[in-house]
């Protein structure tokens, strides 16, 4: 079976390019912390969203709202009213990770279908029926942390569909559970729906290059003539007994294009690009590209774009294939 092609849309724009360049579905959020993507100028409005979900319906996709962060002790209504909002806007779905959020989802729009977010880090199959039996869940996305042959031994054990990640940024293997940012800035992405905040980000130059700092933290230098990088904490370069490296984690991307075909034979369901935060162009060319690579694999026939193809696109200029062929355990 095909699998559905997932794409980003930071904003009513970048949602009609990915959907006239070829996705079936496109995934989104209100312009407030109830989703990971809370950067300024970006995001829906109410108003922008119902617009958004007629215009996907026209041109046969679909417009799954992502309400993907965690709802703050006391503060739940904010997170209840964007269930109810992207219900009235006749989202075909709604993204969640809090077990409070789920329950009330299930309870109050039961024809709404619920898809599980990589925030949940569900990656067994206990984990994901409990999700299943407790509120329905119909999609499961799922943690970067699996490799290919371990998605098809859970896709084996399971009765639900599965969304894979295949090109984009990647965040530390621990889905859900970053506390760097809120450590250096008291914003992180799983309550405030932002990593490193762009008003904690300065750069000074100096002799030696470039410093890139976040809330005061130096997290990288970059000599002249290097491209400074965005300081995010578990992406910086630190001095550690006098050998400079990246500690949490190379500032690499994600490419799994040339894996397509081995995860569709795993039974995912759909593949998901990364990028809300990205531009209507990268929107665009990436799109078009993995339209055109699974086609081609549906069809058997057809050239097909490999990873070298899509590299231009990757954050940072370095890509990786992630998890999906990991050798470690």
């Amino acid at each position: 079976m095909k699998p559905e092609l997932v794409c980003p849309a930071g904003t009513p724009t970048a949602l009609r390019a990915a959907i006239e360049a070829g996705a079936d579905a496109v995934y989104c959020g209100f312009r407030d912390e109830t989703n990971a993507r809370n950067f300024p100028g970006l995001n829906f409005s109410p108003k922008e969203l119902e617009d958004s979900v007629r215009f996907a319906h026209r041109n046969k996709a679909k417009v799954l709202v992502a309400i993907n962060t965690f709802a703050r002790p006391g503060g739940a209504d904010l997170w209840r009213s964007a269930i109810d909002r992207a219900a009235a806007a006749g989202a075909d779905a709604v993204i969640l990770a809090d077990l409070g959020l789920l329950e009330y989802a299930a309870r109050h729009h039961p024809d709404l279908r619920l898809h599980l977010s990589v925030q949940a880090a569900a990656a067994t199959p206990e984990a994901i029926d409990f999700y299943v039996s407790a509120f329905s869940v119909k999609r499961v996305v799922l943690p970067r942390v699996l490799s290919v042959e371990e998605i098809a031994t859970l896709q084996r054990a399971i009765g639900v569909e599965t969304e894979a990640f295949v090109f984009g940024g990647l965040c530390p293997m621990a889905e859900g559970r970053c506390s760097l940012s809120s450590y250096a800035t008291g914003r992180s992405p799983n309550l405030s729906g932002v990593c490193s905040p762009p008003e904690h980000v300065r750069y000074q130059d100096g002799p030696q290059g470039c410093s890139a700092t976040l809330a005061g933290f130096t997290i990288d230098q970059f000599p002249i003539g290097e491209q400074p990088g965005y300081p995010t904490l578990c992406k910086g370069r630190f001095l550690i007994e006098d050998k400079a490296g990246y500690w949490f984690e190379d500032p690499v991307s994600l490419n799994a294009s040339e894996l397509v075909d081995q995860l569709i034979r795993a039974g995912v369901s759909a593949l998901k690009i990364e990028g809300r935060q990205r531009g209507r162009a990268y929107v665009t060319k990436v799109v078009k590209a993995f339209r055109n690579l699974v086609d081609a694999l549906s069809s058997g026939a057809g050239v097909r774009p490999t990873a070298e193809a899509l590299s231009g696109l990757v954050e940072g200029g370095r890509q990786t294939t992630g998890a999906y062929r990991k050798q470690w355990k």
